[in-house]
């Protein structure tokens, strides 16, 4: 079993993820690039090994309990823990409805991806993190899911990432002080999902999941983050 730390970041073969999963690497960690497509994942993770640093291609759908129950399954027996979980995988979908426009479908699909997989990963993996007294958590949200700013964007989505903050306040209660447990708005990114105009860079984007995510003891939980300063909720 490794002692060196062993970060898992779901949506990790593109955008603001692969990002991460390359800073991390380069920081020392083991790092499970998580992934819905096999071949993708792989792709992505040989692209990062050139860069130094060990990243480890993983399939997953956080859609699914079994594929989740699998990844934990195989986390265990391999490295015997995890140390880091980034829940980063997301949808947005309906950008461009009204909430009275905008299908019950697909708040139910933006939180089943956006919420509901955070949940389940948070429930196979925070309990060993806290009985061996360290874990770091950060759930990538969105400043659409800011309630105090919140007005009529994407719907769906505002509504799953303003669901994500509260479990991010929740898990912070339930890992203990000792698993740290934040959220991210990591801005207007240029990736698939932010488009070509977005102002910010993709390692902008990623600069603050990677401070939340190697956070020394006594650093901050159950805070909303963005550009490494906190945020009202």
């Amino acid at each position: 079993m490794t002692r060196q730390k062993v970060a898992l970041v779901t949506g990790g073969n593109r955008g603001i993820g692969l990002e991460v999963c390359r800073q991390l690497a380069q920081q020392g960690l083991h790092v499970l690039l998580a992934a819905r497509g096999e071949a993708q994942g792989e792709q992505a993770a040989a692209a990062l090994h050139s860069g130094g640093g060990a990243v480890t291609a993983v399939s997953l759908d956080v859609r699914d309990d079994a594929s989740i129950q699998t990844l934990a399954a195989h986390v265990q027996r391999a490295f015997g823990r995890l140390d880091i979980l980034v829940n980063n995988a997301a949808v947005l979908l309906c950008e461009g409805d009204s909430a009275l426009m905008t299908p019950p479908e697909a708040y139910q699909d933006s939180l089943e991806t956006n919420f509901m997989g955070p949940l389940r990963l948070c429930q196979a993996f925070v309990p060993g993190m806290r009985e061996r007294g360290y874990g770091r958590v950060v759930n990538v949200s969105s400043g659409a899911g800011q309630l105090s700013s919140m007005g009529g964007y994407a719907p769906a989505y505002s509504a799953s990432k303003a669901a994500l903050n509260a479990l991010t306040r929740l898990m912070a209660h339930a890992g203990g002080p000792r698993v740290l447990v934040n959220s991210v708005d990591p801005g207007w990114v240029r990736t698939d999902m932010g488009g070509p105009r977005a102002p910010r860079s993709v390692e902008q984007g990623a600069d603050t999941v990677v401070w939340l995510a190697t956070l020394p003891e006594g650093g901050p939980t159950g805070g909303f983050f963005h550009d490494r300063k906190p945020l009202p909720w």
